[in-house]
Parts: structure tokens; sequence; C-alpha cells
């Protein structure tokens, strides 16, 4: 992975990336006051396209409302138009974009009154979340010992920068003992979802995933939901227990930068056949076909960063 692009776009115009930058009493480095995104682009025929770019910036802005910052002095259009140039003016094809609406400026104490709010949008090129064996055969997973935030601890619902100290703590406990990702449960002892992805189980050919109510609505497994629908694949949304997935013919995460994998290992124990099932597999090709515009009726869901040129 490479983190270096030449511009990023910072409250309103693009800059040299060694120009973005904050001052150390920036309220936001010290308490996590920040709301973000995680967005993808990838190469199509017609050019880079970032994925649900529309509604990944409308989430943006619910997070940020979520979390209490009232007043904003960008509209949705603004940030979706520097989405596009960042990935343009720096000529990615393929890369991941990350606009964050922060706590710039006002003061270092613990509450939002009186502080401005700071935008940055910035780009890195993006080859793979995962090794290719991978991706390919599932990952290993742990349950881990850490639980998903209360929903009246932190806002769960808003990507709020402060909420991954949490992911942070399960991910390197995970990565300590050797696996992969780390499954968390909720406040409750049900199941929630991974570090940075939402999580399904395939048992006799239908398709469950934790209810909304315990985890962050991600676009990703929204997209999911919508290709296997179309697949005449049935998806319940219910309350499911650590057991349940030990049992699961299949398992699989998905996210922004995970896109689709399977997990063929949790706990030490194999699941299903100990590799990535055939249903994980096919969702993994028909997502990766439309987040790179290969499924017509998945098209709306792509923003093109360049002029399409009529062929």
């Amino acid at each position: 992975m490479n983190l270096e692009s030449k511009l990023v776009w910072m409250n309103g115009e693009l800059v040299p990336q060694e120009k973005a930058v904050v001052p150390f009493l920036t309220p936001a480095l010290h308490y996590g006051t920040a709301v973000f995104e995680g967005m993808r682009a990838y190469g199509t025929p017609q050019g880079p396209a970032i994925f649900r770019l529309k509604d990944h910036v409308t989430r943006l802005f619910s997070s940020a409302r979520i979390f209490g910052f009232l007043e904003l002095p960008w509209t949705e259009e603004q940030v979706i138009a520097g989405s596009k140039a960042v990935v343009r003016e720096n000529g990615f094809i393929e890369c991941y974009v990350r606009p964050l609406i922060f706590a710039a400026s006002g003061h270092m104490g613990l509450n939002l009154l009186g502080i401005t709010p700071g935008l940055g949008i910035a780009a890195w090129e993006w080859k793979g979340f995962v090794s290719p064996e991978a991706e390919a055969k599932g990952l290993r997973a742990n349950v881990s010992s850490f639980t998903r935030h209360h929903p009246n601890v932190m806002m769960t619902k808003s990507k709020l920068a402060g909420n991954y100290g949490n992911s942070v703590l399960a991910r390197t406990e995970s990565a300590r003992l050797g696996f992969d990702e780390a499954i968390m449960l909720d406040p409750t002892g049900l199941v929630a979802e991974g570090t940075g992805e939402n999580l399904f189980v395939v048992r006799k050919n239908v398709i469950y995933t934790p209810h909304r109510t315990m985890v962050l609505e991600g676009l990703t497994r929204d997209s999911v939901i919508t290709i296997a629908r179309d697949f005449g694949l049935e998806v319940r949304e219910e309350p499911l227990t650590r057991d349940q997935l030990y049992v699961a013919d299949e398992l699989f995460v998905c996210g922004t930068a995970a896109e689709v994998l399977g997990i063929r290992e949790l706990d030490f124990r194999p699941i299903g056949t100990g590799s990535r099932g055939p249903i994980t597999a096919k969702l993994a090709e028909a997502f990766r076909r439309a987040v790179t515009g290969g499924e017509k009726k998945y098209l709306d869901w792509l923003d093109y960063c360049k002029a399409i040129v009529a062929p």
C-alpha cells in the first residue's frame, strides 16, 4: 500500500500533501473528535469511479450531525466534487478515498461549543486488503475479548474516529494471537461485527446477518444484501449467537477495505469445509464486477471521476 499522493483537499482547495497538516494542538488529535468515511475508487472501462460516493458523503454528514457538528461550512455537493478531484488530480485509477471532518480549532475543552471544524479529503493507492492466498482461501479469525461499544456509551451509528480505539484494541489482540481478523460481540453477548467489517453467516443456503440495531450500517453490507437478493438468495437480519458461527456452512465479512472475504476458521474451528464457500465466492465475484462497471444493473452505484467519453 502506497500512502503517497501529490495533492490533498483541505477546507475547499487542493494543496500539496506536505502542506496538508494540522497543528499539534488540534482538538481532534487529542480527543478523537472527528468523523470520517472510507471510500474506494475503481478502474472501470470509463475511467476511475468512486463506489457509492453520494451515499458515503450523505453518511459522512449524518455522522457529523449525530456527533454534534451542527453547522458545517461545506455542502455535500462540495465534498462529492472534492473527492472526485482528489482522485482525478492525483492520477489514481484504483485508490482509497478518506474524507474527514475534524475539530480543528477553538479550544481544548471537552465540548464542541465554540469549536471550528475542518475538512480534509485524501486518497492513496490501494492494491488489496489481504494476500491473494487469504482472499482465495478465507481468513482465520477469533472472537475478541473486547466488546463492541454500547450504543449509549458511544454513538455507534456515527463513523466517529474515537470509536475506532475499540477496533484497534481488538484487531491488535487478534494479530498478536496469529489471526487475520477479530469478530466482536455486542454488550449483550450477541454477535456484532468485525473490527472494520460487517459479518454474514450462511447456513442451509440462507444468509443471516446481525440486525442493524447493533452494527454500523455499512454501504458494502447494503450492496451485498442487494446483490444476494438479486440472485434469489434469502437474507435475514436477526440476532446471532457466538455458537451459531461455529456451525455455519460459510462465514464472510464485507466492508470498503475488505470487499467480500470468507472466513475459513474461527477460534481454531474450521468453518464448513475449511475454505471459502461457494456463496461467498459468488457474491465476492459479483461485487467485484459491480464496482468495476461490469454489471449494468449496478452502474448507478458508480460516480466517475473523469469525463466520460462517448464510444
